[in-house]
């Protein structure tokens, strides 16, 4: 028993026609015969889809549909008698296997003829007498039928040269002349997706990597691929290979592949967007009197002035010194140093003298604590 339409379409009564249209575009790729090769189950759902497109597309079949159900394109149903014309009951035999069969068009009906080509693939076509040729063909699949109106290079209303009297006239024996030529539905092939990591700094100031990955085109294979990952890319974002993806059905391009990149750790850095962050020792003296500490970057170890009386914790900004931009590389982001105070843990004798007389003098005062 057939489903009803608008379920095949996963559509509800009021769609209009612009959310027909959308449900079969996506239901037609997902069942074509030329994206699920040797799928018989997908084949009769595509055949499904498109049979109920060709209804639920048309106003006036619709119309048809709404009011008598399937009874309105069968023969011996009262939606006929009552205005869907008198003449054939559609396209009568269909196409032969591999061939077109004999039959043509019944006066004012419609109908879905189906074949096999010699390479294998499968084309199936709707007609209606009352609707536009280069419409109903162009619309979804991309023109299938090409060739010139007249002679015997096209359809005409000449005999032998086709269609007689053209749609909703006599039936024809076939096809005839030389103008009728069809192709496959080109469809992009999917995107394949998979995962890299590269090292902190390779993130930072890009590299050029290889990458080995499963051959989309089912072979089982490996394929080997050289990916160039920018400077200044991020946890998470990913590059993208044009055409390196799944093959394209019907003459279609290929998918792309898109690698999402993940950032190995650095000892000592952290990363968040362009900016570093990291930590440095100063010894006590340094933070109580002042002066020129190394810090280490990504670009190498810069010379920087402490101020005196620094407390630990404070975080000193080394301007361009984060990331690169990937947009504009003359814009970089900062680095930030916490600042971690070592405190003697060996104290010579004298020392630990000098401290305690430097305790004595500040107890009281709100100088800070005890420093030994």
């Amino acid at each position: 028993m057939k489903r009803d339409y608008y379920e095949v379409l996963g559509i509800g009564k009021q769609a209009d026609e612009k959310e027909i249209k959308k449900a079969y575009r996506k239901l037609a790729k997902k069942y074509h015969p030329d994206m699920n090769p040797g799928d018989k189950a997908a084949e009769q759902k595509f055949k499904e889809v498109t049979e109920a497109y060709n209804v639920l597309s048309d106003p006036e079949k619709k119309k048809l549909y709404d009011q008598f159900g399937f009874a309105a394109f069968d023969e011996t149903g009262g939606a006929r008698s009552s205005g869907a014309g008198a003449g054939g009951s559609g396209f009568y035999g269909g196409f032969g296997s591999g061939g077109y069969g004999s039959g043509g068009f019944g006066q004012g009906g419609f109908g879905t003829g189906s074949y096999r080509s010699s390479d294998g693939t499968y084309r199936e076509f709707h007609f209606d007498g009352n609707a536009n040729m280069d419409d109903m063909f162009g619309d979804i699949f991309g023109n299938i039928f090409h060739g010139a109106h007249g002679g015997q290079s096209g359809f005409s209303g000449g005999a032998g040269s086709g269609f007689q009297g053209g749609f909703g006239g006599n039936a024809g024996s076939g096809f005839g002349g030389s103008g009728f030529r069809q192709r496959s539905a080109a469809f992009r092939g999917e995107d394949l997706r998979a995962d890299i990591t590269v090292g902190f700094d390779e993130a930072a100031f890009g590299c050029d990597k290889m990458v080995h990955i499963q051959a989309a085109d089912g072979s089982g294979g490996v394929q080997s691929l050289s990916v160039h990952i920018p400077a200044g890319i991020d946890e998470g974002q990913s590059v993208r290979l044009r055409g390196k993806g799944h093959p394209g059905a019907g003459g279609g391009e290929n998918g792309d592949l898109l690698l999402k990149v993940h950032i190995a750790p650095k000892a000592g850095y952290e990363r968040k967007g362009m900016d570093v962050y990291t930590t440095a020792d100063i010894p006590f003296t340094t933070a109580v009197f002042g002066g020129e500490v190394s810090f280490p970057t990504l670009y190498g170890n810069v010379m920087c002035k402490v101020p005196a009386g620094t407390q630990s914790g404070k975080k000193i900004r080394l301007r361009g010194k984060g990331i690169v931009s990937m947009k504009d590389g003359s814009v970089h982001g900062d680095q930030y140093v916490t600042i971690q105070i070592q405190v003697p843990t060996r104290l010579t004798p004298e020392e630990r003298q000098k401290l305690k007389e430097y305790e004595a003098l500040t107890k009281g005062k709100g100088r800070g604590g005890r420093a030994a």
